[in-house]
């Protein structure tokens, strides 16, 4: 390894830390902070409706998922918070987030995999690294996590690895359960 690289083994995965974000490596994935090439990926990621139901505002137009894109650069640049590309074998994935928001009054871990991902405890691991980042990294006490009422593989992935459900949050007719972990 390279002087200028620090790598640190935490819990299962590796801190390989020069940048901000840093990268994080698990046994399948690498989080890393977005490169200006990976757009076309982004956009074609988020587009899936499939995965983007699930996230934020819901799916959005491939103008508006541009803009998002730009929108991390400045977001690394000023270290607002962590936002990782997610990659398996070098191929995006997808896409990772801890940051704090006022819909849980703390930090809250935003992750999704593609569809082609689902269904090989990748989400699980995903989970679980963005987990440890915010407890060993950045010292929190407590993680959060919200999910569409609608999601319920998400909801039970949160719940086996020690989420509990804490309320609903409900706008515009729309449910949003809210989980929380605390450190033990």
């Amino acid at each position: 390894m390279s002087s200028n690289r620090l790598a640190v083994r935490q819990r299962g995965y590796s801190v390989i830390s020069v940048t901000f974000p840093p990268t994080l490596q698990t046994a399948r994935l690498t989080l890393n902070p977005y490169q200006r090439g990976d757009e076309e990926d982004f956009v074609t990621f988020f587009q899936d409706t499939r995965v983007s139901q699930y996230m934020g505002d819901g799916p959005q137009s491939e103008a508006e998922d541009r803009a998002l894109f730009h929108r991390v650069f400045p977001v690394y640049a000023e270290r607002r918070f962590a936002v990782w590309a997610v990659r398996r074998d070098g191929r995006l994935v997808g896409h990772a987030e801890i940051k704090h928001t006022d819909t849980v009054d703390g930090h809250e871990i935003i992750y999704a995999l593609t569809v082609d991902q689902w269904g090989e405890g990748l989400g699980t691991e995903l989970a679980r690294v963005l987990i440890d980042y915010g407890f060993n990294t950045l010292g929190l006490d407590q993680v959060h996590a919200t999910v569409a009422d609608d999601n319920a593989g998400s909801s039970k992935l949160l719940e086996r690895i020690g989420f509990e459900h804490v309320r609903n949050n409900v706008e515009d007719d729309h449910i949003t359960r809210v989980y929380s972990l605390a450190r033990l």
